[in-house]
């Protein structure tokens, strides 16, 4: 027999609450437990019974989704729903199951849910060892790096920066060369000069992305959507 989960909705929006409950509605093992537009109300929830999973506003007056997320005890499963895409990676530090971001369809949704129902035994692959020469300045001079190491590359005119841990190699070059030999789901474009590392950001606000290795880049508007789409389906 298929188990249900038991939902606790969150949202200060009436509207977004409503949404919400038919989607869940919608869904064969899923119930709508309990649902409020008061976060301090499900606080008084969350003391008295245990839910499967917890879907969640961000922006919320009196305590916000993500601190709330941080009272919630470890086995619920928390799916952030949210208009604001900049809180996206302290959600995957705070290990959200997902990161909807509004306006999102039923379908998004059920893929959301879905992670709780059948988790992936691991979403994380085997690391890409492979490395590349990169050449450098003078004839047959190359240096070899392993892509793991590489942070970000920037376009320079005719030539690109490599960006690693401790320096940097400059290449005659183009971005776009490096954007088609680099596996697409390590690395990203976030502006037409920049292109970063997903192992290595830091965090992210809506305008910049940070790398931990104290390099920060802005993220171009042609390129904020898929940027924070792939943070979203990059969440466990």
């Amino acid at each position: 027999m298929m188990k249900t989960l038991r939902c606790l909705l969150i949202d200060d929006e009436a509207p977004a609450l409503r949404l919400l409950q038919s989607y869940v509605q919608k869904v064969p093992f899923l119930e709508t437990a309990a649902s409020t537009t008061n976060p301090i109300e499900a606080l008084t929830y969350l003391e008295r019974e245990f839910f499967d999973i917890v879907l969640l506003d961000i922006q919320m007056p009196t305590i916000t989704g993500i601190q709330l997320s941080k009272l919630l005890p470890s086995e619920t499963a928390v799916i952030f729903t949210t208009a604001y895409p900049q809180f996206a990676i302290e959600s995957y530090e705070l290990n959200a199951t997902d990161y909807l971001l509004k306006p999102f369809e039923f379908e998004r949704f059920y893929q959301a849910v879905l992670k709780v129902k059948t988790p992936a035994r691991s979403k994380i692959t085997a690391q890409d060892t492979r490395r590349i020469f990169v050449k450098t300045d003078g004839k047959n001079n190359f240096e070899q790096v392993n892509i793991q190491d590489i942070h970000y590359i920037e376009s320079l005119k005719n030539y690109v920066a490599i960006g690693l841990e401790q320096h940097q190699i400059i290449t005659y070059n183009t971005l776009k060369h490096y954007e088609q030999q680099l596996p697409n789901n390590q690395f990203i474009k976030v502006h037409k000069s920049y292109i970063v590392s997903m192992a290595h950001i830091a965090k992210t606000d809506s305008q910049t992305v940070y790398l931990q290795n104290g390099k920060n880049f802005p993220i171009g508007d042609t390129y904020k959507k898929h940027f924070f789409q792939a943070i979203q389906n990059s969440l466990l």
